[in-house]
């Protein structure tokens, strides 16, 4: 019966490690097509707890029957910290908090740096930016446009900025930050329970496995770039509680993070590489950050839809639109240019009676994230490469 007690302590203990090591980026853990497995874990932690709970009671009487009671107490130090640790330590949640206070600037009173990223959203004839360096800490923020409620998302990791509804079966539902998968955060709805990726919007376990949330227009660009397009739009302050854990210096929006995991590798089409990523009608696209760099303006096709991709004179703030085959743009100034006929980088015409640009989400994120959730995805060759 002694046993009991010993192999209740070393299962209990595994079980808790395993709960959060298929979920968390621990080694080797972010590799295997595992999510199914930790739901399964996860689902049912509060049974396996109890049954290796009753096995250290069974044993307990035995392991205690010996002169030296120190050694089972011993034992169960462990057991303690491990429990603690990975429910409340390193618990995604509790890393990565909401924002408990959501303010924001105007263009008259933002005070911060001209050549901060942000995730923009326009909706209802607002505007409103969310700047990375704040919510690639949080992970979700929870805010509304208009009458429009969003769930703004962010994983550093994939360096994936989404903006979702948070509308499911005519519900606002609630989400937390539960882990990831394949290095992509996931969250969790308070109604069944599922799992959510944030690069795809998907359910991908639970209850809802199959379902999406509905994804809202957004673009990123520097905050300057931002109050030129939308001089009345607004842009999310710093909440002073979480001071301590923004990247206050923009060293991960700027690519020079010294983290294994969110760092940026130069070169192109390494795993750490920057890509911009477009998706239309099931067909996707990436193309090379670094050509980008170079070619300022990129007029494509992904599928049988006629882009056109192109990057502002900051060098960091860009956009996508659809065309018609036979047009072709020039760029200056941040003024696109078809004939006549000028936009914005919002593709708003600035020509009485021409239709404005239809614009298209495009995504700047890490190639080995693009990869994993676009698996079919083509690969733009830039000019240089064409004519080789």
């Amino acid at each position: 019966m002694k046993a009991f007690f010993y192999l209740g302590i070393l299962a209990w203990g595994l079980l808790e490690i395993l709960k959060v090591y298929f979920i968390m980026p621990m080694p080797g853990s972010q590799q295997w097509d595992s999510v199914e497995f930790a739901y399964l874990i996860h689902q049912n932690r509060w049974i396996l707890r109890a049954l290796f709970g009753i096995m250290i009671l069974v044993g307990a009487r035995n392991a205690f029957s010996i002169s030296k009671k120190w050694i089972p107490l011993l034992f169960m130090v462990p057991l303690i910290i491990i429990i603690y640790t990975f429910n409340f330590e390193l618990l995604a949640e509790r890393m990565f908090q909401q924002p408990g206070n959501l303010s924001f600037y105007d263009k008259e009173s933002y005070d911060e740096n001209d050549s901060s990223l942000v995730v923009a959203i326009v909706q209802e004839g607002k505007a409103k930016a969310y700047p990375i360096r704040y919510i690639s800490y949080h992970h979700q923020v929870r805010d509304s446009i208009g009458s429009t409620p969003i769930m703004v998302t962010y994983c550093n990791v994939c360096r994936t900025g989404r903006i979702f509804s948070p509308i499911i079966d005519s519900k606002s539902e609630e989400f937390r930050l539960v882990g990831m998968d394949h290095f992509n955060a996931m969250f969790e709805d308070k109604t069944t329970g599922s799992w959510w990726q944030q690069a795809t919007g998907e359910a991908i376990v639970g209850p809802s496995t199959g379902k999406s949330l509905d994804e809202l227009e957004s673009e990123q660009m520097t905050a300057a770039t931002f109050f030129s397009l939308y001089p009345e739009g607004l842009i999310m302050k710093a909440d002073p509680s979480f001071l301590s854990k923004y990247d206050s210096l923009g060293k991960f929006e700027k690519g020079k993070s010294t983290s294994n995991l969110t760092k940026t590798d130069s070169i192109s089409w390494n795993e750490k590489s920057w890509v911009v990523g477009i998706s239309l009608d099931g067909v996707s696209k990436a193309y090379d950050w670094n050509g980008l760099q170079k070619e300022i303006i990129i007029h494509d096709s992904v599928g049988n839809q006629p882009i056109v991709l192109v990057l502002a004179e900051d060098k960091q703030s860009y956009a996508a639109f659809k065309r018609e085959p036979f047009h072709y743009f020039q760029i200056k100034e941040d003024t696109l240019y078809l004939g006549e006929s000028k936009y914005n980088l919002a593709g708003k015409s600035m020509n009485s009676g021409t239709p404005n640009l239809e614009k298209i989400n495009a995504y700047q994120e890490f190639w080995h994230s693009w990869r994993t959730f676009h698996p079919r995805t083509e690969i733009y060759k830039m000019e240089k490469e064409k004519n080789s």
